[in-house]
C-alpha cells in the first residue's frame, strides 16, 4: 500500500497525480479502497497535495511532466533601465532594477526583487529617457544608490535561499548589454565589486534563435510575435520587461527548449 517514501499508492490513484488505464484504476480502486473508511483516502490525498505544493509541483504531477526538465533550479530574469539621451549620455547609470525569480520546473514567478535607483552623475532624468522608459523624476529621486541596491540584491538573493551552493540559478537578459556592458560598467566608475552571480547569464535572443531558427532582430516584440503571445505592459519598462522574458521562457519550455548559459566566462 505504501512505497518506500512512505506515501501511499491509493493516494496516488485517487488524487489522479499518476496516469493509469481506466480499467486497471477501476480493478485497484475495487480492490483497496474498500479496506480504508473515506476518510482516511481523503486524509492521504490531502497530505500527498501538499507534499507536491511544498516542493513546486502545484496540484498535480501530471503538470509537471508536460515539458523536460531544465538544467537549473531557478532563472533569474533581469532587465536594467538606465539614464539616456541623444545624443548618449556617459557614463549611463542604472535607474531600475528588476529581477524575477522563475522557477526551473514550473517556470512560474516565485519571487520579485525590484527598486528604483538614484543616479548621481546626471541626477535629472532627461525628457528622452522619460518618455522612453516611462520613469519620470519622482521616481529616482530619494531612492537608494547601486551600491545601496546591490546590498539589498544580495540579501533578497540570501533570502531566498539562491546563495546556496546545491542551488543552480542564472541569470537571463534580452541581450548581453545589461550584464556585459551597463552593470560592470557603472560598477567600474564607481569602484564597486561586481558578484560572481552576475557574471554568467543566459542571452534571450541566443536562445530563441536556437530554438526557433530565426535572429529577433527587434528583441522581446519580434519574440512575442514569433511566439504568438501578447506584449505585457509597455516596452522598455524594466519590470514589464522582466514579464515578458518570463513568459517567453515558459513558452519556450513547453515547447521542449532546455535553457543553457551563452555568456563565455569572465
Amino acid at each position: 500500500v505504501s512505497d518506500a517514501s512512505g506515501c501511499s499508492m491509493i493516494a496516488f490513484l485517487h488524487t489522479g497525480a499518476v496516469k493509469f488505464p481506466q480499467n486497471l484504476l477501476s480493478r485497484s480502486r475495487q480492490a483497496v479502497f474498500p479496506l480504508f473508511p473515506a476518510g482516511v483516502l481523503k486524509g492521504f490525498s490531502s497530505i500527498i497535495s501538499r507534499k507536491l505544493a511544498s516542493h513546486g509541483f502545484g496540484a498535480s504531477m501530471a503538470a509537471m511532466s508536460s515539458f523536460p526538465p531544465q538544467r537549473y533550479h531557478y532563472f533569474l530574469v533581469l532587465d536594467f533601465e538606465a539614464t539616456c539621451d541623444k545624443p548618449q549620455i556617459h557614463p549611463q547609470e542604472i535607474i531600475e532594477f528588476p529581477i524575477l525569480k522563475l522557477n526551473g520546473r514550473t517556470m512560474e514567478i516565485e519571487s520579485t526583487f525590484h527598486m528604483y535607483v538614484q543616479p548621481v552623475v546626471h541626477p535629472q532624468l532627461t525628457p528622452f529617457c522619460t518618455e522612453l522608459t516611462g520613469i519620470i523624476q519622482g521616481m529616482v529621486d530619494g531612492q537608494p544608490s547601486l551600491q545601496q541596491v546591490l546590498e539589498r540584491v544580495d540579501e533578497w538573493m540570501a533570502k531566498e535561499g539562491l546563495l546556496d551552493p546545491s542551488v543552480k540559478s542564472i541569470f537571463v537578459t534580452c541581450g548581453d548589454w545589461d550584464l556585459k556592458v551597463m552593470l560592470p560598467g557603472q560598477c567600474q566608475y564607481l569602484g564597486l565589486p561586481v558578484a560572481d552571480y552576475f557574471k554568467q547569464w543566459i542571452n534571450l535572443k541566443k536562445a530563441y534563435s536556437f530554438a526557433m531558427g530565426s535572429w529577433p532582430k527587434n528583441g522581446l516584440l519580434d519574440m512575442n510575435k514569433g511566439l504568438n503571445l501578447q506584449h505585457i505592459g509597455r516596452p522598455h519598462s524594466g519590470i514589464d520587461d522582466c514579464k515578458n522574458i518570463a513568459n517567453i521562457m515558459k513558452t519556450l519550455a513547453h515547447r521542449g527548449f532546455i535553457f543553457k548559459q551563452t555568456s563565455k566566462p569572465f
